[in-house]
């Protein structure tokens, strides 16, 4: 295990390591590390012949300064995980090395117009731009690489594949599926910020989704009918506040008129004082029976992570 906080040898690391025919795997973090991240890193392994994970707290991605400071920080168990998970190099600089010159403000900053302006991009302004900004730095510095990303934040997760895609970044993004707790609370390191209460509180937002999904396997097309089944079980949660609750097109981000093909059901809540996120995917697909005649035309449901028929 190397941990490297120059980006200059940070680059010349993982060039050394394609000059010998090795596939680099990328896990960017900001540390506080849970098995979901472990997970990105043992899936980088599956696939690539080394694996570098990154851990650096970007400042630009918080609207809130006490969020910032409040951010769980432990360079040293992050370590011992991504090692443990199958990492051979971190990446962990300090705020300088990423924005020379801080805190004064930084001149160049990304901005991907199209899927950052509503959800977590109207309710956290500049959040994803600081995101989108901090990932362009790391892949312009890590090179040709494979990038493993949680579906978990979803939005993020549509971003970078854009912003790689339209600036021609040498790195493939791949998506991997959400890490949950057996509630089937998504794996998040705001959760250790939690109460005992608030944590069992935070469960809904995963149960909101099936109730969303509910409304899909009974051949609901309406946004607004799948919008209201969430809503209303967030709402029932006394220790949550909802934000958002919304089913989408899953390439666009937008709402359409009717479900159909790929979908994403996406929540946001303030539980107590913290703000959580999640989503759940599902293929719409129509099809021909001729097994029922009273059915010869049918709708059904495909889960998007499973492919289980529902």
């Amino acid at each position: 295990m190397r941990v490297i906080t120059s980006a200059a040898a940070w680059a010349q690391a993982l060039e050394a390591e394609r000059a010998v025919g090795r596939r680099v795997g990328l896990v960017p973090t900001m540390g506080a590390l849970h098995a979901g991240h472990r997970s990105l890193v043992e899936r980088a392994g599956a696939q690539c012949d080394v694996v570098t994970m990154t851990v650096f707290v970007n400042p630009l991605q918080f609207n809130d300064t006490s969020d910032l400071v409040a951010y769980p920080r432990d360079l040293e168990g992050d370590v011992a995980q991504a090692q443990a998970a199958g990492a051979a190099i971190v990446f962990a600089p300090p705020v300088e090395e990423m924005y020379p010159g801080y805190p004064a403000p930084v001149a160049t900053t990304v901005h991907v117009d199209g899927v950052t302006e509503t959800l977590e991009g109207a309710a956290r302004p500049g959040h994803l731009d600081g995101v989108a900004t901090v990932v362009a730095k790391l892949f312009a510095l890590a090179g040709r690489s494979r990038a493993y990303f949680g579906e978990k934040d979803f939005q993020q997760l549509t971003m970078v594949r854009r912003m790689a895609a339209d600036l021609s970044l040498p790195v493939e993004v791949v998506a991997c599926p959400t890490v949950r707790e057996p509630d089937g609370l998504a794996l998040s390191s705001r959760n250790r910020r939690l109460s005992p209460e608030e944590r069992r509180g935070a469960a809904v937002l995963y149960r909101s989704l099936l109730a969303g999904r509910r409304v899909l396997d009974e051949g609901g097309r309406d946004p607004a009918a799948v919008r209201a089944a969430m809503t209303a079980l967030l709402s029932a949660e006394p220790l949550v506040t909802p934000d958002y609750a919304v089913a989408v097109d899953a390439a666009t981000l937008r709402t359409p008129a009717v479900l159909a093909g790929e979908v994403r059901l996406l929540v946001a809540a303030a539980v107590g004082p913290v703000r959580l996120i999640d989503n759940l995917g599902a293929t719409l697909v129509a099809s021909d029976t001729t097994a029922a005649p009273a059915r010869s035309r049918r709708r059904r449901l495909v889960l998007a992570s499973t492919g289980e028929e529902r």
